[in-house]
């Protein structure tokens, strides 16, 4: 019998965007609406109520997600013993995705109430980056090759 010389996943579409979903300690609902600020897009709750959860109070959040704009997250908040985000060893990157004033206030915006891990400067090489750890933990890595603005 011949052997196939495709790819076995030459038929599978591609996913091109990976949307991070986060379990927060009860500040599922804040966070979102602070992305939603920073990046724009919708913002959608649903609480444990509407999902019929009895596994934490009735106003949390088992799902939501900032859609619609530049940048998608989903998060949720935990409940009983599940563990809560940590972020260790991982960047969200956000190189070249917008213009570069963009990008310089969603680095401004993500630091506020955050921590600046290393401002956004411009490099040796000429291209821009930065990385910032935001108020619910997740680490970003902004840049851009020319600041032609």
């Amino acid at each position: 019998m011949p052997v196939s010389k495709e790819p076995a996943l030459a038929n599978i579409r591609c996913v091109t965007d990976l949307t991070p979903y986060v379990h927060l300690p009860g500040t599922a609902r804040e966070a979102l609406a602070f992305y939603g600020e920073v990046f724009g897009g919708a913002v959608q709750l649903f609480t444990f109520a509407e999902f019929n959860r009895t596994d934490g109070p009735a106003d949390s959040i088992a799902h939501g997600q900032l859609s619609d704009g530049p940048v998608s997250i989903c998060a949720s908040d935990v409940a009983g013993e599940e563990p809560s985000f940590r972020c260790e060893g991982l960047m969200l990157s956000l190189l070249g995705t917008a213009p570069p004033p963009i990008l310089r206030k969603w680095f401004t915006d993500l630091s506020q109430g955050g921590r600046v891990v290393d401002d956004l400067q411009t490099r040796p090489w000429g291209a821009s980056d930065g990385q910032v750890i935001d108020r619910y933990g997740l680490h970003w890595l902004i840049g851009f090759e020319q600041d032609g603005d």
